[in-house]
């Protein structure tokens, strides 16, 4: 199998000296070995065995079976030649049940992990929560409580104390947009309720669990702290004031309840429109805002595709009966562009407008990683043994060079996290998506490298040698 890059295969401009490049996985997404060393069951093992919740009835009890076969990802990771691996802890993989006892093996297969990934000179960037709370906390509330982010913080200090010599970057939560509004709302995902104030409970507590972390991470002696946000660049249908409406309560949804308090120290201005009076619950206290928009040495964001909202009526009159996302707005697709089989258009400049609003509204943004980016593919394995894969190819390049324009606009990007290392167990969606660097036989488990990871491998080793040209 060669690795020798293609004649595509250069650094992309822009990118500068020092910049860092990585690929990303999630702990249920590839892990498998579900019920295996004293790991407990986590909201993903209940929701995909309830049927007809995911695709064809799949679930993560074998995945990709990283948890044995961690050396051989490692190896490819080292072929690779990344900078950074990030992947999640298995909250209870450690603490079964959240909490309580400490389950050693589960320690110790993350000791492994760790010491491989830099003995292979990859730094590991840990992941605390990926979707995958311990059922047993869902249980007694889940993220509806506030036990539940106490719990998370003496988890994060369990992980910081067990691992923090050796890692350097920490995310606290992946996407809590997900986790609250289309886990708690929608239904789509685990815990797979369709609640309002709940919905809304769980996203306050989400990111009182952040806060919490994020003090004891500081406590440990973490070296660099973040979160990870999947924002979204969103586009008006028209400039209708119903529509201009609409795009203001998108906004609250989608990216303003995480920002606002992560960044500006502040709740939405437009909360109150958005969630029909339902938003200054309970579940706030005070302190909360300061506890929250603790100083972050990072933001993750994570970016797949841009959406355009336009004004719907509401499902229901009563503010009391409506779902946490239904707020009156219908997503729209005006993109004349090529989709991936997600459906998912393919704009790569709306990253580089993400970015740069962003850096806009907050002038204080720290540094930022894009910690996913990548596209789901019909990949195939061709006669030759080989996956051309020319269209994540493109969509890498493209990205990249979205990222090296927001660079060019004055937005400190560090680093990139492709999305994914392997083919994985995608949600909902089971193993019908595929956005891989390597190619996963879902029956034999056989690994194969795509086109797309030769691109990726040969990208980096241009853009080191151009670095290091200009910088001698």
């Amino acid at each position: 199998m060669s690795t020798t890059p293609g004649p595509s295969a250069r650094a992309v401009p822009g990118l500068p000296a020092g910049f860092r490049f990585g690929a990303a996985t999630a702990a249920y997404q590839i892990e498998g070995a579900h019920d295996e060393d004293g790991r407990g069951p986590s909201i993903w093992d209940t929701f995909s065995h309830t049927p007809g919740r995911t695709l064809g009835g799949a679930n993560g009890d074998t995945a990709c079976d990283h948890y044995h076969r961690h050396p051989e990802d490692i190896a490819l990771l080292r072929e690779l030649g990344v900078d950074d691996y990030r992947f999640s802890i298995a909250w209870s993989r450690l603490l079964p049940d959240g909490t309580g006892p400490v389950n050693q093996k589960g320690l110790d297969f993350y000791d492994r992990l760790i010491d491989q990934l830099l003995a292979a000179g990859v730094a590991p960037a840990v992941t605390l929560y990926h979707w995958d709370l311990p059922q047993a906390l869902e249980d007694r509330g889940g993220w509806r409580t506030r036990e539940t982010a106490e719990a998370f913080a003496r988890y994060a200090a369990l992980a910081a104390e067990r691992y923090g010599d050796r890692v350097e970057r920490w995310i606290t939560l992946n996407e809590p947009y997900c986790s609250a509004f289309v886990g708690h709302a929608e239904g789509r995902h685990a815990p797979g309720t369709e609640e309002g104030r709940g919905a809304l409970a769980a996203a306050h507590h989400l990111l009182v669990a952040h806060g919490l972390a994020v003090r004891e991470l500081r406590a440990a002696g973490a070296r660099e702290i973040g979160i990870t946000l999947n924002l979204d660049r969103i586009h008006a249908a028209s400039t209708r004031p119903e529509d201009l409406a609409a795009l203001r309560r998108a906004e609250v949804l989608h990216n303003e309840v995480w920002t606002e308090p992560l960044l500006a120290g502040r709740y939405p201005a437009y909360e109150e429109e958005t969630w029909a009076g339902l938003a200054a619950g309970p579940w706030r206290r005070p302190g909360d805002l300061e506890l929250i928009g603790a100083p972050l040495d990072f933001l993750g964001v994570n970016f797949y595709r841009p959406i355009t909202v336009a004004a719907a009526p509401h499902r229901a009159e009563d503010p009391e009966a409506r779902t946490a996302v239904d707020i009156g707005v219908i997503e729209l697709d005006p993109y004349g562009t090529r989709h991936t089989t997600m459906g998912w258009p393919v704009v790569p400049e709306a990253l580089t407008e993400l970015l740069r609003a962003l850096h806009a509204r907050h002038p204080g943004l720290p540094p930022v990683w894009i910690t996913e980016n990548g596209s789901a593919e019909a990949d195939t394995l061709g006669a030759d043994g080989r996956i051309h894969d020319d269209e994540r190819i493109a969509y890498l390049a493209d990205h990249l060079a979205a990222v090296a324009a927001a660079v060019a606009a004055g937005v400190d990007v560090r680093g990139y996290f492709a999305w994914s290392l392997l083919d994985n167990f995608e949600w909902a969606r089971g193993y019908d998506q595929r956005f891989g660097l390597v190619h996963i036989d879902y029956d034999t488990l056989t690994r194969t490298p795509k086109d797309s990871f030769h691109w990726y491998r040969g990208m980096i080793t241009a853009h080191r040698a151009r670095t290091e040209a200009t910088t001698r």
